[in-house]
């Protein structure tokens, strides 16, 4: 599929404009910001020992023992002269600043093994996880390379509070919590994606994962009320490292990974890292595969110690999109006319059965200190995506009759629909920030103010239609399928999001308030081509947040919040005509967290009221025609989620959770109040440990494992399915999801903890689902997806 302007040229003018455009705006700001800001709180900041560090982040211990070899500019060193000459008039002498520590340091202070104190998409200045209120999971690199996470679901496997179907679609790999979709991020910049086409990211690229739940509007503009899901790249170092690895593993598995890095120049002021992965793998569905290739160059210049940018590109392609399909309930969640329906069925055609993805990305993150008040960050990524989907889908067995005489014609008959889909999308997003630290008498203030700017340029190609069917006792994968030649869509679609921002961090004493708002304008111009239809959105909203901790003498640290959130639908139009207007959230948190003090443990306790209005609904009523849909829908989150992370002793790392969730449709003109939503469980429970030997004979050896536990879930919102038969009128309940309980394990050694000739060298295999447990995991009206089987990667890494 063609489209204007997405040539080299084209996508780099499209860059460079709406740079231009945010650049533009960060200026402004920070006349503005620096303006208002009170005198003798700039001096406040600069004076005494009660002032605030000048970075967000504490240097690690390497680079205080280093000389500062980064050398200032001409502008750098006359500003170090006025700093002397304004030291000297005062009683109090101010050491010189240090140099700015580098994004990789700032991102990474305080993690000890599977523990991280700090979050940088929290609050957007890497604040301490244990004087932010709010509920905050993060999964470290130490973590992903233990459990050897394959994919963002990988990831949160023993997160709190997180939910997903674990199956084969790994098109989107969609993940919940509180009831609600995750908005993903990445470095803090929102990952936008087409229908099929959703931004991939390979695990293996990342340093860590942050998972910030409840409604995050305040930075983020436009998201769920679940929360967001930040992922943070892999950045340059200024230690120079190595890293290859191989795995092999269940369905023909071969992968191979690397990941180099440090300083090109002597004084360290320019540092690279290049991450590569490779992956070629049957599926868990016959006649499917997975093929991903990515790579991820990033760059540091430091060109003064006031001053550090970071050129974060990555590429990826994948020839082979894995498996996706539904099958008939029949078969898999409630019995088959036939029997059970094999998780290796495969139901497509053999010469209608492709997804091919690439996407690329090019940005930056430019931070610059004017003083030790004054930091200016501005972070920018281009996006461009594209994707060729086609597939003969399954659907439901094919049935005769209505009402009391429906029922399977055979119950070995699948409808099936041809699909297939070109899709092609630009995206644009940058966050500029100005954050002044400063003390006014006993308050100490980390101000953070904001303009955030994304843009959605999307096309589409998709043409759908029934075709022929599929005999599951005797299939023909070779059949002689019709390409409908009507158009099912064609999407010509802008976006755009503009958004102002302020937050305060004030600290008095061991008590900490968090408070901030910001208003957004969000516009849309969609038009279907194949139908001539255009809706135009233009929305504009206020979400704010406030929230206070106290961290006492012990580690404890109560905490309580209000937050908003706001979501715009950008397609669809209500009877009138009228567009949809946004959904909004609205959220009471009240909980605790405990760092035990001298332990590398961290517990937290939440409890939460949550609600998301209007939404779109079916409403039902006197003179109200059937299936008339309202924004009049309301969902409400109630629940409590708990959960542990760390080393309580020297080489065993754990991390457990157990999370509760009330979630229904609470509005009573909804024909479905009061029932629960769909595929969100009630109850879920994980624990992850694994020790490694420090002594003896076994030393260096590693075991471990886990167990996760998923409650029963519903089908549909009416939480009633039946689904017929053979026989005629006939039915069987399908209305939930049965509970699941699944063991993981993992076996290591690391070679160079007993032989110091064989240092760098370690070997692991993992096991997922050891018992190999076939169960269903997720279920709608029109099919049900096989939970993945057993699953062994055997790892082999060699560390320099």
């Amino acid at each position: 599929m063609e489209c204007d302007g997405h040539g080299l040229r084209g996508r780099a003018d499209y860059f460079l404009r709406n740079t231009f455009k945010s650049t533009a705006s960060a200026l402004a700001l920070g006349c503005l910001l620096m303006a208002v800001t009170p005198v003798n709180a700039q001096t406040a900041g600069q004076s005494g020992a009660s002032a605030l560090p000048p970075v967000t982040v504490n240097a690690p211990v390497q680079r205080a023992q280093r000389p500062v070899q980064v050398r200032r500019n001409a502008s750098a060193r006359r500003s170090a002269s006025q700093r002397s000459a304004q030291q000297a008039n005062r009683s109090t002498v101010q050491p010189e600043l240090q140099a700015l520590v580098g994004t990789a340091a700032r991102v990474n202070a305080g993690t000890n093994g599977f523990v991280a104190t700090r979050a940088s998409g929290a609050t957007k200045t890497d604040a301490p996880i244990m004087s932010t209120p709010a509920s905050i999971a993060v999964i470290t690199r130490d973590e992903m390379n233990v459990r050897q996470a394959q994919s963002i679901r990988d990831l949160l496997r023993y997160a709190p509070g997180i939910y997903f179907s674990n199956d084969t679609d790994f098109r989107f790999q969609n993940v919940s919590a509180r009831g609600f979709s995750l908005e993903t991020y990445l470095d803090g910049l929102r990952l936008q994606g087409g229908p099929f086409g959703a931004p991939r990211v390979d695990p293996y690229l990342l340093e860590r994962a942050e998972v910030i739940t409840g409604p995050a509007s305040i930075l983020y503009g436009a998201a769920s009320p679940g929360g967001i899901l930040n992922l943070v790249s892999k950045r340059p170092t200024e230690n120079p490292f190595g890293e290859v690895s191989l795995q092999t593993g269940s369905f023909n598995r071969i992968q191979g990974a690397f990941d180099v890095g440090g300083p090109v120049d002597k004084d360290k002021t320019l540092l690279y890292r290049v991450t590569g992965i490779g992956l070629n793998a049957d599926t868990q569905v016959d006649n499917i595969g997975e093929q991903r290739f990515s790579i991820a160059p990033a760059w540091t210049w430091r060109p003064s110690i006031d001053t550090t940018i970071t050129f974060l590109t990555s590429y990826r392609q994948d020839p082979k999109g894995g498996a996706f399909a539904l099958l008939p309930i029949q078969g898999t969640l409630v019995p088959g006319t036939f029997g059970q329906i094999p998780r290796n069925f495969f139901a497509g055609d053999l010469n209608y059965e492709t997804l091919k993805y690439k996407q690329a990305t090019a940005g930056y993150e430019f931070e610059h200190r004017f003083d030790d008040v004054f930091t200016v960050r501005q972070n920018v990524r281009y996006l461009n995506n594209e994707l060729s989907y086609v597939e003969v889908q399954p659907g439901g067995f094919t049935t005769t009759g209505a009402g009391g005489t429906l029922r399977l014609v055979d119950g070995r008959t699948i409808n099936r629909s041809y699909f297939s889909t070109n899709e092609n999308l630009d995206t644009f997003a940058a966050d500029n920030q100005l954050q002044a630290k400063f003390n006014m008498g006993p308050l100490q203030h980390t101000v953070l103010a904001g303009v955030d700017y994304q843009r959605f340029d999307f096309n589409n190609l998709a043409r759908f239609a029934a075709t022929n069917t599929l005999d599951i006792l005797a299939p023909n994968y070779t059949q002689s399928i019709a390409v409908p030649t009507a158009l099912f869509q064609n999407l010509d679609q802008h976006l755009s999001q503009r958004g102002l921002y302020v937050q305060d961090e004030a600290r008095l004493g061991r008590l900490t308030v968090l408070g901030g708002v910001r208003y957004d304008w969000a516009e849309g111009n969609t038009l279907a081509q194949n139908t001539g239809v255009r809706v135009l959105n233009d929305d504009q909203k206020p979400t704010g947040r406030i929230g206070a901790i106290y961290n006492f003498d012990n580690g404890i640290a109560p905490y309580v919040s209000y937050s908003t959130s706001f979501q715009p639908t950008s397609v669809g139009t209500l009877l009138n005509g009228q567009p949809f207007k946004p959904t909004t959230g609205e959220q009471y948190e009240g909980g605790v967290k405990y760092q035990p003090v001298g332990t590398n443990l961290m517990f937290t306790a939440a409890v939460y009221d949550l609600k998301q209005q209007n939404v779109a609904t079916v409403i039902s009523g006197p003179g109200i025609p059937a299936n008339t849909t309202a924004q009049v829908g309301e969902v409400s989150s109630r629940g409590f989620e708990g959960s542990v992370v760390g080393s309580p002793l020297p080489g065993l790392s754990l991390r457990g959770q157990y999370s509760y969730l009330d979630n229904r449709i609470s509005s009573p003109q909804d024909v479905n109040f009061g029932k629960r939503l769909a595929n969100v469980p009630m109850h879920t429970a994980s624990l992850w440990a694994n020790y490694l030997v420090q002594g003896g004979p076994a030393t260096g050896f590693g075991f471990g494992g886990g167990v996760r536990y998923v409650h029963d879930m519903y089908t549909t919102n009416a939480n009633n399915l039946t689904v017929p038969t053979i026989v005629p009128g006939v039915f069987l309940p399908a209305a939930t999801v049965p509970a699941s309980t699944v063991f993981d394990a993992v076996l290591s050694y690391d070679f160079g903890m007993r032989y110091q000739q064989w240092k760098g060298l370690s070997a692991a295999v993992n096991v997922n689902n050891v018992f190999d447990k076939t169960y269903v995991s997720l279920c709608t009206a029109g099919g049900c997806r096989w939970a993945l089987g057993r699953t062994v990667l055997a790892t082999l890494t060699y560390r320099w």
